[in-house]
C-alpha cells in the first residue's frame, strides 16, 4: 500500500495515473445501480474513459458548464443534470486553487446532481448541508469540503458515490458530525480525513455506514484522536483487496507545529469506534 501524507490529502498529483480494477469495477456499477434504481432515477449508464474506474450514475438529463461557484440556500435539486467546471473552474489536471462548483449555505440541500470532469474543487458545505444522490465522476481536487464552525453541525452524505481520488474525497475541517451513507467510492486515497493542521481545532466526529469502497485505496477515514475525535463504521465492504491493506480509522496527533503525527489504527472502543465484523474485506 502507497503511504499517503497524513496532511487531510490536501496534496494532490500532479500528473493524472490511470487506474484499472476491471473486477471490482463491475461490482461497484452494480452497486451505483441499486442506488440510483432506489433513488428512482432512470438506469444508470456507465461513464469515464478506457483507463478510468467505471462508475455507474444516472444518465444525465442534462448538461451546465459553470465558469463561477454556484451559492445555494435551501434546496437545489438537479434533477440528474451533469455539471462541469469551465473559465476559471476549468482546465486540466488535479491542480490546486479552484473554487468549487457549489457553494452551500448553512442548511441548504444539494440533489440528484453529477458532478463531472473537471469538477474543480467540488462542493463547500459553510455549515450543516445534506448531499443526496450526488455523484463524481471524477474527484479531482476533493469531492467536498464540511466547513461548519459549530459543534453541532450536522452533514449528511446520503447515496451517490465517487472515482478517482487521488488524495481525500471528503475533507473534514470544519466542526460537527460528519455521516456518510448508502455512498460508494472507487480508487481513492482516503475517504474521509478530519483535519490535523487547520488553522482552529475542533472535534469532529466520522460515521460510515453501508459504504462500499473499491480499491485501490489507502485509508477509509482519518481523525485526530488528540483532538477527541470519533469514527464509527457499520456495514462497511471494502472490495478487491482480501490482503487487508486499506486501514479502516487512523489515528493523528493534530498538528502541533511540525504536521499531524499518525498513531494506531484499528478499533479501540475510544475513537475508532466499531468491530471488526463491521468492516468486511473481499
Amino acid at each position: 500500500m502507497t503511504v499517503r501524507s497524513p496532511h487531510s490529502g490536501h496534496r494532490r498529483r500532479q500528473n493524472r495515473t490511470p487506474l484499472i480494477v476491471a473486477a471490482a469495477a463491475g461490482v461497484l456499477a452494480v452497486t451505483l445501480a441499486a442506488q440510483v434504481a432506489l433513488a428512482g432515477g432512470e438506469q444508470g449508464t456507465a461513464t469515464g474513459g478506457a483507463g478510468a474506474h467505471v462508475l455507474a450514475v444516472p444518465r444525465a438529463a442534462g448538461e451546465v458548464r459553470l465558469t463561477a461557484t454556484r451559492r445555494v440556500a435551501g434546496v437545489l435539486d438537479g434533477a440528474r443534470t451533469r455539471f462541469t467546471g469551465a473559465g476559471a473552474l476549468g482546465g486540466g489536471g488535479r491542480q490546486a486553487g479552484r473554487g468549487p462548483l457549489f457553494e452551500l449555505a448553512d442548511g441548504a440541500v444539494l440533489k440528484n446532481v453529477i458532478l463531472g470532469a473537471p469538477a474543480a474543487d467540488g462542493v463547500r458545505c459553510l455549515g450543516s448541508c445534506t448531499l443526496e444522490n450526488v455523484f463524481w465522476e471524477d474527484v479531482g481536487e476533493g469531492a467536498a469540503a464540511f466547513l461548519g464552525r459549530s459543534a453541532d453541525a450536522v452533514y449528511t452524505v446520503s447515496g451517490g458515490g465517487a472515482a478517482d481520488a487521488a488524495g481525500t474525497v471528503f475533507r473534514f475541517d470544519g466542526a460537527g458530525t460528519l455521516t456518510v451513507r448508502d455512498f460508494a467510492v472507487a480508487g481513492f486515497g482516503e475517504l474521509v480525513r478530519s483535519c490535523g493542521d487547520c488553522g482552529e481545532r475542533f472535534r469532529r466526529d466520522v460515521v460510515l455506514e453501508n459504504v462500499t469502497a473499491t480499491v485501490p485505496g489507502g485509508r477509509l477515514v482519518g481523525i485526530n484522536s488528540d483532538f477527541g475525535d470519533t469514527a464509527r463504521l457499520g456495514g462497511v465492504t471494502v472490495v478487491g483487496d482480501p490482503g487487508r491493506d486499506v486501514v479502516p480509522c487512523q489515528k493523528f496527533a493534530g498538528a502541533t507545529g511540525g504536521g499531524p503525527v499518525r498513531l494506531g489504527a484499528g478499533p479501540d472502543g475510544v475513537n475508532c469506534l466499531f468491530e471488526e465484523s463491521d468492516v468486511t474485506f473481499r
